[in-house]
């Protein structure tokens, strides 16, 4: 079983620079303390993976287990007290001010919090997902000792993440808007976008003033923007232009030569029985709309010249920017406009923008209704 999780810096370390330090009080008690030190930290998780430290403050605890400390941080953000091996999630800002007790000997599945609900509910949550993480590497390990239990070693995981991933809903649900939300974040699925959208926006809304969540939010918004850059065809962006040869096979014309005109690109063929039905259609709107500075410009997956043109003149696709390579769908204006299937059409507005994609029918009909208003 392959689970796809985000790919996520756990922690971004910032040094801070730019940011008002935060003055925060910390005591409590940890039964049967492993060690004599506690260490006040930040994690970083460099991208291979590696987990490191920067330490702020080291402070003693005495044998019976309790300490006090009272000291400054670099900013109102995400951090850990060490126990020893083991590591207590904070989430600390300007005047925090809370008690933690713990199980020395568990201190990562044992341990209370007074004055800190956030940092309860993140270790709270903690403990489930490092259990997964736990069955998951268990898993890894039996299948690799004995193939032969594969199946049932999927199957048994499969029905665990099920139990995980509605742990996790119940967890961002319950959190909305909150710091905590950053503890979800790496167990969101690649698949989700619209999930972990929102969990940011709803992170950086609540804990902005973070420089963990700052740059989460900034790494997310301008990773978005690449990938929106990157896609060529989509509402409101600028419509490819291409030039192509029209139906005598010897002229040529762009599609930025209708600029100024409401333009519909309509790809199609002659063989396409989908296309041919939509073509009477797309004749009664040119003939309504034509006066208002509405036209069509074909483009045809056809192989056969004098199959092309008999079906235009057939269905009586009165308009003249008729164009083709006559590659079918190795179409050179196809692949710019990455069309898989026809009927595809693309609504361009005057200023050669992309209105909407794929409209047809009815909602082509009450689009140009919207747009000239008869």
């Amino acid at each position: 079983m392959k689970i796809h999780l985000l790919t996520f810096l756990l922690l971004i370390f910032i040094t801070g620079f730019g940011q008002a330090e935060i003055e925060v009080t910390l005591s409590g008690m940890i039964f049967k303390p492993p060690v004599k030190e506690l260490n006040l930290s930040q994690v970083f998780i460099n991208p291979e993976g590696k987990k490191t430290y920067k330490d702020y403050h080291k402070f003693s605890i005495d044998e019976q287990g309790n300490f006090s400390f009272k000291g400054k941080v670099p900013s109102s953000d995400y951090y850990v007290l060490r126990v020893g091996n083991e590591d207590i999630n904070l989430i600390l800002r300007e005047n925090s001010s809370f008690k933690i007790y713990g199980d020395g000997s568990n201190i990562s599945n044992f341990c209370n919090f007074v004055g800190s609900d956030e940092s309860k509910i993140i270790n709270d949550f903690s403990i489930i997902s490092r259990k997964w993480n736990q069955k998951t590497d268990s898993a890894l390990i039996a299948i690799n000792k004995d193939t032969s239990r594969i199946k049932i070693i999927n199957d048994y995981m499969e029905k665990q993440h099920t139990l995980f991933m509605n742990d996790l809903q119940t967890f961002i649900r319950a959190n909305k808007n909150t710091a905590a939300l950053y503890f979800a974040l790496p167990h969101i699925q690649t698949k989700d976008v619209a999930q972990l959208e929102s969990v940011i926006n709803e992170l950086n809304s609540a804990f902005n003033i973070s420089p963990t969540v700052k740059e989460i939010y900034r790494n997310y918004t301008e990773s978005k923007k690449i990938k929106e850059d990157a896609i060529l065809v989509a509402p409101g962006k600028i419509a490819p232009d291409f030039e192509e040869l029209m139906l005598d096979q010897k002229t040529k014309m762009k599609l930025s030569n209708l600029r100024g005109n409401l333009v519909l690109l309509d790809f199609w063929a002659s063989w396409c029985a989908p296309c041919r039905k939509e073509n009477p259609a797309l004749v009664e709107l040119y003939k309504k709309y034509k006066g208002d500075g509405f036209t069509i410009m074909s483009v045809s997956f056809d192989t056969d010249k004098e199959k092309w043109k008999s079906a235009i003149i057939a269905d009586k696709l009165t308009w003249s920017n008729h164009v083709s390579d006559l590659g079918g769908w190795n179409s050179k204006v196809g692949k710019i406009y990455k069309v898989n299937s026809v009927p595809f059409t693309v609504l361009i507005d005057k200023d050669g923008k992309i209105i909407k994609l794929n409209l047809r029918g009815e909602a082509l009909s009450n689009e140009l209704l919207q747009i000239f208003g008869h």
